[in-house]
């Protein structure tokens, strides 16, 4: 399979996983409540300000490509719309919280990723969020890859392959297996410093929730 989604096209996926998970109970989503989910201001990198017609139109290729698209027996008259990646890719939950939240936020490492998965699925360790990165990564198509680490970083980051591969040469090794990559010793320093990264990501989890529940407390007054 060939995988080759828009900036808009991921977007859109993103968020019909994500409030798939975390919001069942409003889920299929309309046209409305899809477009003010692509534009909101948390958890999303970047921002973005899609309108109906660019969500419409994200929708309708994501049919094309079988992987979103109007949903069956919603009762309601207003359109709903679901993604339908279980039927393409058969993730088990933990592959599924890391796909959306690569979709919606980018490129990220392990420690950022078992953070911001917590509402979708509660990771125990970095070990497991690593394993689960290789299995995507070593799919039939690939689904994940690793970046070269960054000058003065000590955890390499990981991106989407929904877009298509890496342009050559951006990320030398780009498709190395995750776990060749966890195979490498580190040092106490570099586990500390590991540590220390998942606990930013989920202080950076929970202030994130913080601000969208005053978000929806101030909504009640406007």
């Amino acid at each position: 399979m060939s995988l080759t989604l828009t900036d808009n096209e991921c977007r859109v996926l993103g968020c019909l996983i994500e409030k798939d998970i975390t919001t069942p109970d409003y889920y299929p989503l309309s046209l409305n409540a899809l477009v003010n989910a692509c534009n909101q201001k948390n958890n999303r990198d970047p921002v973005m300000a899609l309108d109906e017609a660019s969500v419409r139109q994200a929708l309708a290729t994501l049919q094309e490509k079988r992987m979103a698209g109007p949903a069956s027996g919603a009762d309601s008259r207003v359109a709903k719309f679901e993604h339908r990646l279980q039927e393409v890719f058969n993730f088990d939950r933990r592959e599924i919280a890391i796909v959306c939240v690569l979709l919606l936020r980018g490129a990220q490492t392990p420690g950022e990723l078992r953070g911001r998965t917590d509402r979708m699925y509660h990771f125990e360790g970095l070990d497991d969020v690593v394993s689960t990165l290789d299995r995507l990564a070593q799919r039939e198509t690939p689904l994940v890859c690793i970046l070269p680490r960054q000058p003065g970083t000590k955890e390499s980051r990981y991106m989407h392959l929904f877009s298509g591969e890496p342009l050559e040469g951006s990320v030398a090794g780009a498709l190395l297996p995750a776990m060749e990559v966890s195979a490498i010793p580190t040092s106490a320093g570099n586990d500390r410093l590991s540590r220390l990264e998942n606990e930013v990501a989920q202080l950076r989890h929970e202030l994130s929730e913080v601000q969208q529940q005053l978000a929806a407390f101030r909504k009640q007054f406007e």
